[in-house]
């Protein structure tokens, strides 16, 4: 979602008024939502991307007055989603779901920009039946720059659950960073997070922000800068870059929240050379834990810090 399920920028939200308290939920879904089909609203509403009061529901239940409605509209060009053999990473992988260590630089779906060469164009030639899923089997994101784990649905049946797991946070993970500055110990950020006031391009703490909660250790400290492991109970948009630059411990080689580059007092030449040349935000998607959708078996994977980062630590 960044790492969270869908772009906050896509929400369009609504409160559901007098006339149709009592309603069922796709009606009143196409009541207030009138650019989309009602048929198309129903299907978001099973796929996730339709919400009521930030819950997952069924097309049929009821709403009542006051109950806020928010729909993830489906706005991508799926033309332009066309399978793309890419060498793929892939950790596991079954009928129903497929875990891929995405590298750095590597964008999860097209976008203006991006129509080729992304994680789901590749994960369409491996697996044409993915296509069939909503934003191609992809239930949670991590930026183009940050490497890790990434799971994504094969069948309907993996989708609706992946999407509830995340929804009510059961889904684990850990990630590891290297920030700027040093800390006296772990600890948990929960802070606020919303669109930036004056930049779309970024978010930011904000006191209207939607919840978020972020919780570090410390893994391993250095004269001016901190290896830290983090794991999150929400996933906002940039959560992790966001958080810790709040605290004046922004990632390293981020070039959006990163502030301008400072020179580490008594740093080796060594250093200064690789900090020069780290050109992405110093943030890995460490382990994932999650639950199977058939068997509800617990499963757990990690991926390796990748090369780059490692050279850095």
């Amino acid at each position: 979602m960044s790492e969270e399920l869908f772009d906050e920028a896509e929400v369009i939200s609504a409160t559901v008024t007098v006339a149709l308290d009592g309603s069922r939920l796709d009606a009143a879904a196409a009541a207030v939502f009138t650019q989309f089909s009602r048929s198309r609203l129903a299907e978001w509403i099973r796929a996730g991307r339709l919400t009521r009061n930030g819950e997952l529901g069924r097309p049929r239940d009821k709403v009542a007055l006051g109950d806020q409605l928010q729909v993830f509209p489906e706005t991508d060009n799926r033309v332009d989603w066309a399978p793309e053999p890419l060498p793929l990473d892939i950790l596991f992988e079954d009928e129903h779901v497929i875990v891929v260590n995405k590298p750095a630089g590597l964008v999860v779906h097209p976008a203006t920009g991006h129509r080729s060469g992304t994680l789901v164009n590749g994960l369409l030639a491996h697996a044409p039946e993915m296509a069939a899923l909503p934003r191609g089997g992809i239930v949670h994101r991590l930026d183009k720059d940050t490497s890790g784990i990434m799971l994504a649905a094969r069948s309907p049946l993996a989708h609706k659950s992946l999407v509830a797991q995340l929804a009510d946070r059961s889904v684990s993970r850990l990630y590891s960073a290297v920030c700027r500055g040093t800390f006296s110990g772990g600890g948990t950020i929960d802070e606020p997070i919303g669109r930036h006031p004056t930049s779309r391009i970024k978010m930011a703490v904000v006191p209207d922000g939607k919840p978020a909660v972020t919780h570090y250790r410390i893994a391993q400290r250095f004269g001016a800068h901190t290896h830290v492991d983090v794991s999150l109970e929400t996933g906002r948009t940039h959560q992790i870059r966001v958080h810790l630059a709040a605290r004046k411990h922004p990632l390293v080689g981020d070039p959006v929240y990163g502030g301008r580059a400072t020179r580490p007092a008594g740093a080796s030449e060594r250093l200064l050379s690789t900090l020069a040349t780290f050109s992405r935000q110093a943030l890995h998607a460490r382990e994932l834990t999650f639950l199977h959708p058939e068997s509800s078996e617990s499963m757990h994977f990690s991926a390796p810090i990748p090369a780059d980062l490692a050279e850095l630590i």
